[in-house]
């Protein structure tokens, strides 16, 4: 368990298979006592808010609060095993708690949405394992991170507003609760009716955290577990003053036992109806884990593998979903408390998981006291922690583009569906994006007196015979109506007594069909003109396929000057091999009038 005790490894053999599908066990060949004591300390800590915050997510999801715990110990260890990340834990989480609770609303009885809950893990074990096989990890960067912030906006607010129930202890108004506008507004509408004790204990363990986490900042006390501490005082405060019999709500009774081994309740009909709703969640569980992956490896300088990341996340909630846990996915809170709280390597969430199951064994049947208003206090301070205002703000005033992204994904977590607000946000960003790089900026290059070919500014006089152009932007089919565009703007320009065409091509990127259709009529419209064209900047991959497309062969090789590594610049080569043609056919302003074999001095670059 110390450094000596490394040995080498063959990067092909069976072994370093294992530890790369394995990270912590790879993590014990370099392990020592010092790691394991800074593992234990930072999994005892994150256990103690673990708890409480399991159990409060179990409610938002709309299940009992064992089915929190049972989360928090399998898919907290099993996650951690397969991890890239160190010190990211894994669990139930407010986000995919949320959703979770958005995609069962239909499901009718507590049993059948506990089932339900149960085969959504597996589903999303099964699409989150299924992404990382095809290797896919790496395409959700490419959802911008406004879809996370409009997300977390959005489901903030609607788990303030849904809480407030349990928080006031307000009546439970029948089915129509089952949807969160309608729990919304009947709790605004009869907030009148609030329950005198149970609001007092719920805005009293608000109170009591904010108190004791002054104490921790003052004292430097940065061990003391201040959820756990509050829900601890208010279950006996509850027990003492028998506040259950005062029409206080409580959790209720909590098992003694840990879950158990059982293959999930497949039902074909729940099957179709949460089909989407695990994609979305699926989705939404990667980008959560990911995004804290990445700030707690910007941190601590750790290289992440993003395809290992996603396998330890579909594997966690395949897993967990034979033990009756709901989807999970990395948590915010509890991996930067471990990361505060000195944890080394992924040991530290397996730690975690078996200090909750001790726990859960151990204090089980004192837990039957906790108020729900006390854990619905917990979920109005989670929420406010969830909302990250300074980067809401920074989003909101940075572009145009990203307050649509944040605005329309919070509107939609809203009004139409918690899971599916990030899949619009995703294809609003999408949508959004795509003219936005579909822009191509075609610029008019000129040859100055001093033989220096730059950009055309204002007040320079053109060229009558040789026409430069420089094509900048994505080639590709969103672009192909702006390229169109802009080369019949060249047709029409090039028409009074211009003779060559020089099109630099150099900064035109990722060209596709549609774009190359395009060109290639371009060309062959001007060689019907007898316009002499020339193709330059042109790099490896356009030129492999303006030689597939047959464009190459219609200008001719030599009319296709290619952009080589080194000082030399095809451009210049393609102005040169221009001048060559016109020979001593010169325009009325051009720099070479009059000066005789001077013509021959070599020209000079400034794009």
């Amino acid at each position: 368990m110390n450094d000596s005790a490394t040995s080498e490894v063959s990067p092909g053999s069976w072994s370093a298979t294992f530890f790369r599908l394995v990270p912590a066990a790879d993590s014990l060949r370099t392990y020592s006592l010092t790691s394991l004591r800074s593992d234990v300390l930072a999994g005892l800590t994150v256990a103690a808010v673990a708890v409480p915050q399991a159990m409060a997510y179990a409610l938002i999801a709309g299940i009992k609060p064992e089915y929190g715990l049972y989360t928090a110990i399998v898919m907290t260890a099993v996650g951690a095993l397969f991890d890239s990340s160190r010190q990211l834990i894994n669990g139930p989480t407010n986000a995919i708690s949320i959703a979770v609770f958005s995609a069962l609303a239909p499901v009718v009885g507590e049993e059948a949405k506990i089932q339900a809950a149960v085969m959504l893990a597996l589903m999303v074990g099964l699409v989150q394992t299924g992404i990382t096989l095809f290797r896919l990890g790496d395409l959700t960067r490419y959802i911008s991170h406004a879809v996370i912030v409009g997300f977390t906006s959005g489901a903030g607010l609607l788990l303030v507003l849904d809480q407030m129930k349990n928080l006031l202890g307000l009546p439970a108004r029948g089915a129509a609760t089952d949807h969160f506008l309608m729990r919304t507004g009947l709790t605004l509408a009869h907030i009148d009716e609030f329950h005198v004790t149970t609001a007092v204990v719920g805005i009293g363990t608000i109170a009591l955290v904010l108190v004791l986490r002054i104490a921790k900042a003052r004292l430097g006390l940065k061990l003391l577990p201040d959820l756990l501490l509050a829900v601890v005082i208010m279950a006996g405060l509850t027990a003492v003053f028998q506040l259950d019999r005062q029409n206080v709500q409580v959790v209720g009774e909590i098992p003694a036992q840990l879950p158990s081994l059982q293959i999930p309740t497949i039902d074909t009909k729940e099957l179709r109806h949460l089909a989407s709703s695990a994609l979305a969640i699926a989705v939404l569980g990667l980008l959560e884990a990911i995004a804290m992956a990445k700030a707690i490896a910007a941190q601590t300088g750790q290289k992440l593998d993003m395809n290992q990341q996603c396998l330890s996340e579909g594997l966690a909630n395949l897993a967990g979903s034979f033990f009756q846990c709901f989807p999970g996915s990395g948590s915010l809170t509890r991996s930067a408390i471990n990361q505060a709280a000195g944890a080394v390597t992924q040991w530290s969430g397996v730690f975690s998981a078996v200090a909750v199951a001790a726990i859960m064994l151990l204090f089980a049947p004192l837990a039957r006291y906790i108020p729900r208003a006390a854990l619905a206090g917990i979920l109005m301070l989670s929420a406010w922690r969830m909302v990250d205002r300074r980067q809401l703000m920074y989003y909101l005033r940075a572009t145009r583009f990203d307050a649509g992204v944040v605005i329309a994904t919070a509107l939609s977590a809203v009004l139409i569906s918690v899971e599916f607000c990030i899949l619009i946000g995703t294809m609003l960003s999408f949508v959004l994006y795509v003219p936005r790089a579909a822009r191509l900026h075609l610029t008019e290059l000129t040859v100055t007196p001093e033989r220096v070919i730059r950009e055309r500014v204002p007040g320079d006089p053109p060229c009558g015979r040789i026409l430069i152009l420089n094509l900048e932007g994505e080639l590709f089919f969103g672009s192909g109506p702006e390229l169109e565009k802009h080369l019949d703007d060249v047709e029409h320009r090039s028409q009074e007594g211009v003779r060559i065409v020089v099109l630099r091509l150099k900064r035109a990127r990722n060209p596709d069909a549609v774009c190359l259709e395009i060109i290639d009529g371009f060309v062959q419209r001007m060689l019907a003109r007898k316009m002499t064209m020339l193709l330059c900047g042109v790099r490896g991959d356009l030129a492999r396929l303006l030689h597939t497309s047959g464009i190459e062969a219609r200008l001719g090789t030599e009319h296709v000057f290619h952009e080589e590594e080194g000082v030399a610049s095809s451009t210049l080569d393609a102005v040169r091999y221009a001048y060559d043609m016109l020979g001593t056919d010169f325009c009325s302003t051009c720099p070479r009038r009059g000066q005789g074999e001077e013509n021959k001095e070599p020209l000079y670059y400034m794009i």
